[in-house]
């Protein structure tokens, strides 16, 4: 599979970024990979990159970005923090990722059985965590107006719905990323992706 450049990347529409993700990812549920020279690739992108799109999701070990997409070098941003969380610096990066470096899709892609989700779910408190999992507080809330007592179903819905207020976030505070949608240069999608099976579902 060829190294993205500034001609592939430019021809490719937001609908076409989305489709490479979605066919990334059932490759790699079946097993299967791309045909790549990684070296070749690095060789390929040392003057310069052209990803398709930037990706944020958690620091997980389960969940490296690039595989989960089979995707190679060169081909997508990966912004990765606990919890998948928006903030300023991940806002920026994002806006050079599409502005300045002419990624078509944003992607925020929570998991199952995330370690961050559960944490906020459970009220803990230490150290730097802490204010991380703040940001992860508002679905927590959410949820819990709508069940007696948390449990493994409704942890699940929590990752969820973060991922739904982390996209309206990126909405409202960021009118570069909140401009391109409406334009149609890029889209701005949710996903999750189960670690069980691999498989990304798109929200």
């Amino acid at each position: 599979m060829n190294t993205q450049t500034k001609i592939t990347q430019d021809n490719l529409t937001a609908n076409d970024a989305h489709t490479i993700l979605v066919e990334g990812n059932n490759r790699f549920v079946q097993n299967l990979k791309a045909l790549r020279n990684l070296k070749e690739q690095v060789f390929q992108t040392s003057e310069g990159q052209y990803p398709f799109a930037v990706i944020l999701s958690c620091i997980d070990s389960r969940v490296p970005t690039e595989l989960v997409f089979d995707q190679g070098i060169g081909d997508i941003f990966s912004v990765r923090v606990a919890g998948n969380i928006i903030n300023e610096d991940v806002l920026g990066s994002m806006e050079y990722a599409c502005k300045v470096a002419g990624s078509k899709i944003v992607v925020v892609m929570g998991h199952t059985k995330c370690g961050a989700v559960t944490a906020a779910c459970n009220h803990v408190e230490l150290g730097n965590i802490t204010p991380l999992l703040q940001k992860i507080k508002p679905a927590v809330v959410a949820v819990e107006a709508n069940v007696s007592k948390m449990n493994d179903k409704s942890i699940e819905d929590v990752a969820v719905l973060n991922v739904e207020l982390s996209i309206d976030r990126i909405r409202k505070e960021s009118s570069i990323l909140s401009e391109l949608e409406k334009e149609g240069t890029i889209e701005i999608f949710g996903a999750i992706y189960d670690v069980s099976t691999g498989k990304v579902i798109f929200l």
